[in-house]
């Protein structure tokens, strides 16, 4: 599965990341880099989390980039 994530580099230089897709699905690191590690282990967890619960997986986010 694929899922969009966002990575902003807070005023202290953290890198937070988030999926937005599921919803309080959040990590952080000191580069970019671990942030994006960090963010993948988090939605695996969150996703196994859901599978125990019985709850729905979110389905994967298709993004396309344009030029204009």
């Amino acid at each position: 599965m694929k899922y969009r994530i966002v990575i902003e580099e807070d005023e202290d230089g953290m890198f937070a990341a988030e999926c937005p897709a599921l919803p309080g699905c959040v990590s952080q690191g000191k580069t970019r880099k671990e942030a994006l590690a960090n963010i993948k282990d988090a939605i695996k967890g969150y996703l196994e989390s859901l599978k125990k619960h019985n709850e729905p997986i979110s389905p994967s986010v298709y993004e396309e980039m344009v030029e204009v």
